[in-house]
């Protein structure tokens, strides 16, 4: 018989998918469906404090996201920086800190600054810590520490010889972070889209066919209630 851990995931990350087809099923633009995914963002991490949830990490837009159609990526950027606006003042309120990884140089100047702004004000904030991966991707993240890792070995800095799975997580946009407990991803896909290739090594995963903007928090709730049933053995045998 399996024995479960019987505590719940500290960190949970979340693949947020399916807000267009969420949309497009009820005859309405994408766009829709990302205002719904937004609206459905604020009632997760309002109940992470009550599941005993300290870390939760979403997908909001990857570095392959830029596939989309200009009329989607243009509105999801507007849709950004007007969550942020709105939400500026609830975050800090409910105690969230808020930070955000990926590469931000394909970013506007006013998202940017938006985003410093929201991090700078939820800075002493710790309830719940929100970190959300914005023009993000797997493998970028890693040939972006790379580079940052060769640049001071270069620099005389840092000892190649040194260098270990530790050394190497410090320069990761997630160096702040402990690695996820648990990776969803709604919307029925099995993939992890290049979503902390690096930091889900160990993760447990639920893949689940509810699309997000219908993923209520008694959904969430019952994917982390089962979670403390698993038992985690990160490569050991269990007698």
């Amino acid at each position: 018989m399996k024995r479960g851990t019987g505590i719940a995931p500290h960190h949970v990350a979340i693949i947020m998918d399916g807000n267009g087809r969420w949309a497009q099923q009820r005859g309405r633009p994408r766009l829709f469906g990302h205002q719904a995914g937004a609206r459905r963002l604020r009632e997760i991490v309002r109940v992470c404090p009550d599941l005993g949830v300290k870390y939760l990490t979403i997908f909001a837009f990857s570095t392959e996201n830029w596939k989309r159609t200009q009329i989607e990526i243009a509105g999801l950027m507007t849709l950004f920086r007007r969550y942020i606006t709105l939400e500026t003042k609830a975050l800090v309120r409910e105690g969230v800190r808020v930070r955000f990884i990926g590469d931000r140089i394909r970013l506007d100047e006013k998202l940017v600054w938006l985003m410093d702004e929201l991090e700078l004000m939820t800075a002493d904030n710790s309830r719940v810590h929100l970190t959300i991966a914005l023009n993000y991707g797997g493998r970028d993240e890693v040939a972006r520490a790379t580079r940052r890792l060769a640049q001071e070995v270069r620099a005389n800095r840092l000892n190649p010889d040194t260098v270990n799975e530790e050394t190497f997580a410090h320069y990761l946009d997630t160096y702040f972070l402990p690695d996820p407990d648990l990776v969803i991803r709604t919307s029925g896909e099995a993939r992890i889209s290049n979503f902390l290739l690096w930091q889900s090594a160990y993760a447990e995963y639920e893949f689940i066919d509810t699309l997000w903007p219908d993923f209520t928090k008694e959904v969430f709730t019952e994917i982390v209630t089962g979670y403390s049933g698993r038992e985690r053995r990160f490569g050991a045998v269990t007698a």
